[in-house]
């Protein structure tokens, strides 16, 4: 918190970060731009490079970025109990409603007006990162001062953040670390190791404690703490299992949890839920979630202290130098695959009219989203192609 002397009440925490959860639709690059609007922007309760610094720690750790985000927001504005109050907030209304609707489409074929709605909200998202991304680049950019060298690595740093968003999304998290360890080199020409034991140790920390706890426990941690690259990469991690190794559900059944991860809000990580249902029912979903999910608390957590000393270290600036333009770049060559994945010309059209919205109208994220939505249902509904 800037100065030491803003916090905030756990009933502020509750009604916030719940109204995000609410209101969250897009995924990471969606949360990511409600939490800033949140901290930054409307209650002033974080600086602009502090959330820089948390999205790229954040990065660094195995899970769903976007929850440790507001889980890391919620810590630093109240506390942990905040952080417990604001991560429950951000994650339940995506994971009821995510179980309330798999009772529909695991029943049966989901309704044409959902693949719809999913069809539509996603051919926006692409653009929403490129809002979210564009929100980050000012106030990153002042940080580098006027040395023409630092503003070079930064434009290098921005850039291979984002191919590497675009081309080898699962491993982003190697190339994170590898910009920042090169800032801090070429800033400290000191040890670079010691600096980063901790921060390292948290994957292997993941690899060593998944403990066999029944083949649905095992693929929710695999989801919850040991995916990197965002939200999307749980769906290769899920399918192979969910469909191909325990037939949990067909390959059409699997596609209709993805696309209701996406037409939800929330993170898109409570997808698994989806899957949970399939094998075991309404308690199989809540396991599932519940494991998926406690990495992403314990992480922060444990390491909330870390993270402090990291941001006030001068060496843990000269990483979060590097590695904070590359994430920045990440959120926005994430628009590439994100883009590339439509196949409808209807939804190109769509994601045009989405960027125009959002970054040259300025609109807000969620009635955009939502009117994506909507015009996905009305395709739907009037027999037209569908992905």
């Amino acid at each position: 918190m800037p100065g030491g002397a803003c916090r905030a009440s756990l009933r502020t925490v509750a009604i916030e970060w719940t109204r995000i959860g609410l209101t969250g639709f897009g995924g990471p690059p969606a949360h990511i731009a409600l939490l800033r609007q949140l901290v930054v922007e409307r209650r002033g309760w974080l600086a602009a490079h502090e959330l820089e610094d948390a999205i790229a720690a954040t990065n660094l750790l195995p899970g769903p970025a976007s929850t440790q985000l507001a889980i890391f927001c919620a810590n630093r504005v109240a506390g942990p109990m905040g952080a417990i109050v604001g991560g429950l907030g951000f994650i339940v209304p995506g994971v009821a409603l995510i179980l309330a609707l798999s009772l529909l489409f695991l029943a049966e074929s989901p309704p044409n007006w959902i693949v719809g709605a999913g069809a539509g909200a996603g051919a926006a998202v692409a653009a929403v990162a490129l809002q979210a991304g564009r929100g980050l680049l000012g106030p990153s950019w002042k940080r580098v001062g006027s040395a023409r060298d630092r503003r070079a690595r930064w434009v290098i740093y921005a850039l291979v953040g984002s191919a590497s968003a675009a081309l080898v999304g699962p491993f982003l998290v190697l190339v994170l670390i590898a910009c920042g360890l090169v800032e801090l080199g070429l800033r400290t020409r000191t040890d670079t190791l010691r600096l980063h034991a901790g921060p390292l140790a948290l994957p292997l920390l993941a690899v060593l404690t998944t403990g066999g706890v029944g083949a649905l426990a095992w693929v929710a941690l695999k989801v919850g703490a040991l995916s990197y690259g965002g939200g999307f990469v749980i769906v290769p991690l899920m399918q192979g299992d969910a469909v191909h190794v325990y037939h949990w559900m067909t390959a059409s059944q699997f596609l209709n949890a993805v696309a209701l991860g996406q037409v939800t809000p929330g993170p898109v990580v409570a997808t698994v839920a989806a899957v949970g249902y399939a094998a075991h029912g309404l308690a199989g979903g809540v396991l599932a979630a519940v494991i998926a999910f406690a990495p992403s608390f314990t992480f922060v957590l444990l390491g909330a202290g870390r993270f402090e000393r990291l941001r006030s270290d001068v060496r843990a600036r000269a990483f979060l130098d590097g590695s904070g333009p590359a994430a920045i770049g990440a959120i926005l060559g994430a628009a590439i695959p994100l883009a590339g994945a439509l196949q409808e010309t209807w939804q190109f059209v769509l994601l045009g009219v989405s960027a125009v919205a959002l970054l040259g109208a300025r609109a807000a994220i969620v009635p955009t989203l939502l009117l994506a939505a909507a015009v996905g249902v009305i395709v739907a509904l009037a027999g037209g192609p569908l992905p």
